[in-house]
């Protein structure tokens, strides 16, 4: 095409695409590049604006690390992460939410019952649920990946002082679908803004805080995996989270219980002397 405008670039674009290309890359790229160039004629976008979005890609791109994921913030402080988990999220099963640019592979095994708190300071949490079906049956064998951030704040990934699997475990459960850990409770905690997309956060006004709320990373044979967070129905930030990942069903209450009330059967049983908080919260997933 040699006479290009700027009211037919966009056919333009979609006319240069290969009549065998997968019709799902297609559907997706011609929507988007629609939306882009809508975007830019509505916003009447400049030489100037454009350079700028241009340096901030590249200022995401260069601040990238195995443990420092931009791109993945950046999509979470827009909303589009957890836009995406709410398209995909099963009517009948426990919500998803975002995973967070902190998660780490390759968790040690935590057996049920087991403990993630370890020397740190802070009242004992015990964590304790049920992984289900829809019909409510309990999933033999489902497995758990937990991880959450350490009492000041900071996820393992972030914080030389913690070994690598701080506050993370992966748990097998039995044939009751049970699942229980001891920990601490979380804090909430600012999502880095140190890069380009705290750039975006000042710019619109925005704080970058987020509630307190334990990962989960649910998988069973035969079910859709869940990625999710649960977060205490207290916290202040529960309702201005900044990347958008709180729903209904996942906020649950922490009650605190003395000491001689802690449960028999755990690696802590025994030595709780003092009140300890407890939170009950079962966890459903959608056959596949």
């Amino acid at each position: 095409m040699r006479n290009v405008t700027k009211e037919n670039i966009t056919d333009v674009f979609i006319s240069y695409m290969a009549d065998d290309m997968p019709p799902r890359t297609r559907e997706v790229m011609t929507s988007l590049v629609r939306h882009l160039h809508d975007f830019a004629r509505e916003t009447n976008l400049t030489h100037e604006e454009w350079r700028e979005g241009i340096a901030f890609l590249e200022g995401c791109a260069a601040i990238e690390t195995e443990d420092r994921h931009e791109f993945v913030l950046l999509s979470d402080v827009l909303g589009l992460s957890s836009l995406v988990d709410m398209l995909h999220s099963s009517p009948n099963a426990t919500s998803s939410s975002v995973l967070g640019p902190f998660h780490v592979s390759g968790a040690p095994p935590l057996p049920v019952g087991g403990d993630m708190k370890r020397d740190f300071g802070g009242p004992v949490l015990l964590a304790e649920g049920t992984i289900r079906d829809t019909d409510g049956k309990p999933i033999p064998g489902a497995v758990l990946d937990i991880w959450q951030t350490a009492p000041n704040g900071l996820y393992a990934s972030q914080d030389d002082d913690q070994d690598m699997f701080s506050f993370h475990g992966l748990m097998t459960v039995g044939d009751d679908g049970r699942y229980a850990f001891t920990t601490v409770k979380p804090v909430e905690y600012t999502v880095p803004s140190d890069g380009p997309v705290g750039g975006i956060l000042n710019a619109c006004g925005r704080h970058p805080w987020r509630p307190s709320h334990l990962h989960y990373i649910v998988t069973a044979p035969g079910y859709r995996s869940l990625v999710t967070e649960i977060f205490p129905d207290d916290d202040p930030y529960l309702d201005q989270d900044t990347v958008f990942g709180v729903r209904e069903d996942l906020v649950m209450s922490y009650k605190e219980k003395p000491a001689s009330e802690f449960p028999d059967g755990l690696a802590l049983s025994g030595k709780v002397t003092e009140p300890f908080l407890a939170v009950q919260f079962d966890v459903t997933l959608a056959r596949e």
